[in-house]
């Protein structure tokens, strides 16, 4: 403390002022040792700057190749994923021609099942149609031949002749039923 106190007491009766006298000031001792400095360090600061250079540029070389793959695989994953889409689209078409084609087919094989079924119940229809119009049409000649059995036996009371004129009736009507 008591340096200090010296020091400012120094500067305080004296003040502060510039020494040029360059000897004194021991500048040429400073720029020597600079000069020395700089001459022998040269070779040690220069491979040490050189070798931190090296570390730099390869550092961003390496970066630039990691750069350049990694768009190399970006371009590659973009193609994958157009073609991934395209697949996908495809895929999409194919699935509706597909639907497309088994619901036509679905509906012609229906419309098939059904003209089946409808031409089975027609011919049924048809069937039972001529049977009830045979069992009609039988019906129809044995009332005609009992009425005109009992006409005949009335206007005829003769049996000879009301049998050989049912015998000729039933043979015309024979004709006809066959």
């Amino acid at each position: 403390m008591e340096n200090f106190d010296q020091i400012f007491t120094l500067l305080a009766a004296e003040g502060i002022s510039l020494n040029t006298d360059i000897l004194e000031t021991g500048l040429i001792n400073i720029l020597a040792l600079l000069a020395i400095l700089i001459y022998t360090g040269r070779d040690f600061l220069g491979s040490l700057l050189e070798e931190r250079r090296t570390t730099i540029v390869k550092g961003v070389q390496d970066a630039e190749d990691r750069l350049n793959e990694a768009q190399k695989r970006l371009t590659e994953a973009q193609k994958q994923l157009n073609q991934a889409n395209l697949v996908i689209s495809e895929i999409k078409n194919e699935t509706i021609t597909t639907k497309k084609l088994l619901l036509e087919s679905d509906a012609f094989q229906a419309k098939k099942d059904l003209t089946v079924r409808f031409e089975r119940a027609l011919a049924t229809f048809r069937s039972k149609e001529r049977q009830i119009f045979v069992e009609i049409k039988q019906q129809i000649i044995s009332l005609v031949l009992q009425r005109t059995v009992s006409r005949v036996q009335k206007t005829f009371e003769s049996k000879e002749r009301a049998t050989a004129l049912i015998n000729e009736t039933i043979n015309k009507l024979e004709g006809d039923l066959l």
